[in-house]
């Protein structure tokens, strides 16, 4: 267990915790933490909250559904304020919406209107990779993605291989959105084999940013040496 001795509650006995996204860097909302809440969110990988509106610890996600599965929880420099970082199950927000933080007061310059368009993407990807996980527990009879675990991983491989013909063909033809479909095709069945595995879309982009300023060659020859 870390030391919460670090933190300093207000007199109340009280920590503001802000929530985001893991993956996309989302701000999700804000809440406010007792020593008890911090307990519980380190103890069990699930974010616990204190309601100052009803003087009582809760769980988030117990009523709704909408659990937030803490990944890492950092402090500021004054030791005052948590920071979670989350992968949330549905929304965050009591409204419907996905972070508590859906109005804007001031005026959307283009250039962040670009950047929120950029996180949008990223979410079709990360929600996507959720739906095909949680059809593990679908019926094979009624999901498409069920029947694929359902028959095992060699069948998922010959669907990833499929389709990478599929895209290499495509690229041959040279049609635009031939190739456009090929490579959401392959890219679905290849985050399908992710979830049969039970990897994570952030590991593989935790892989990606290692790489991030290292040459291709560089990298090839450092596994070379690691074999």
């Amino acid at each position: 267990m870390a030391d919460i001795n670090v933190i300093k509650f207000d007199e109340k006995g009280l920590v503001p915790a802000i929530a985001q996204d893991c993956f996309t860097g989302d701000v999700l909302m804000m809440a406010y933490m007792n020593r008890e809440a911090v307990e519980k969110t380190l103890s069990t990988g699930r974010a616990h909250y204190f309601s100052r509106s009803r003087n009582k610890l809760w769980l988030k996600g117990e009523a709704s559904g909408n659990f937030q599965e803490v990944r890492a929880v950092y402090y500021d420099c004054d030791e005052d304020t948590l920071l979670l970082k989350i992968h949330q199950i549905g929304v965050a927000c009591h409204t419907g919406e996905r972070s508590c933080f859906f109005r804007r007061l001031d005026k959307e310059s283009q250039e962040s209107g670009v950047r929120s368009q950029e996180f949008a993407e990223l979410k079709i990807l990360s929600e996507l990779f959720e739906t095909i996980k949680q059809r593990k527990k679908a019926s094979p009879e009624k999901s498409y993605v069920a029947s694929l675990y359902a028959k095992g991983p060699d069948k998922i491989l010959a669907k990833i291989e499929e389709e990478s013909a599929e895209l290499i063909d495509a690229a041959k033809g040279g049609k635009r959105e031939d190739i456009i479909h090929e490579m959401a095709d392959l890219w679905f069945h290849a985050f399908v084999l992710l979830g049969q595995r039970d990897i994570s879309l952030q590991e593989v982009l935790n892989e990606l940013k290692g790489r991030s300023g290292v040459s291709g060659i560089e990298e090839k020859a450092s596994r070379k040496k690691e074999n």
